[in-house]
């Protein structure tokens, strides 16, 4: 999945368009850090005016801005820009769950949703582990030991690490990092 603020359909882009649409620079600037502001409105006075030209010259100036927000957008979290993402790419199951979340002012569908996939990868993982003590116990095998170690550690690992980007604050639990 790439980092949903890459792409063209994405929240950045889509207020940077609502920006060029209402020749309001301050509707995309709370997208970016306070540092990257100067650059965010000297990239809009360029495009407002290079829009003027229409066509293909407005294409390209509406580019040029939202690759402008998108980078300095994810320069404040700390990720690299790797280019504009096409819109329409998936992004799989939550965010939209996330988006209705906003949209409907309740998080029940959201929180089910993850329940249900933390639940089934705890037990999966947890089940798995059993199994490798139990063959391991039973064959004697440092071999079939040291799996049943790496299911053990792997499963303690695993969960401190849901512990931990449960109580990350925003944009600390990976957010648009090697997705």
């Amino acid at each position: 999945m790439p980092p949903h603020c890459d792409t063209l359909d994405g929240p950045i882009v889509t207020m940077a368009r609502k920006a060029l649409e209402a020749g309001n620079v301050d509707l995309i600037l709370p997208y970016a850090q306070k540092s990257g502001e100067g650059e965010i409105v000297e990239a809009f006075k360029k495009t407002m005016e290079a829009r003027k030209a229409g066509g293909v010259a407005r294409e390209v100036a509406d580019l040029y801005f939202f690759e402008t927000v998108v980078r300095l957008h994810r320069a404040g979290e700390g990720a690299p820009f790797t280019g504009l993402k096409p819109a329409g790419l998936s992004v799989g199951p939550i965010i939209p769950l996330a988006e209705k979340a906003i949209e409907t002012g309740s998080p029940q569908e959201l929180i089910a949703s993850l329940k249900k996939v933390v639940d089934e990868e705890i037990q999966k993982r947890f089940d798995e582990m059993v199994h490798l003590k139990k063959h391991a116990a039973k064959s004697g095998s440092v071999d079939d030991a040291r799996e049943y170690v790496e299911a053990m550690l792997g499963f303690q690992v695993y969960s401190h690490g849901l512990y931990t980007v449960a109580k990350a604050k925003a944009h600390e639990g990976g957010h648009g990092h090697g997705h």
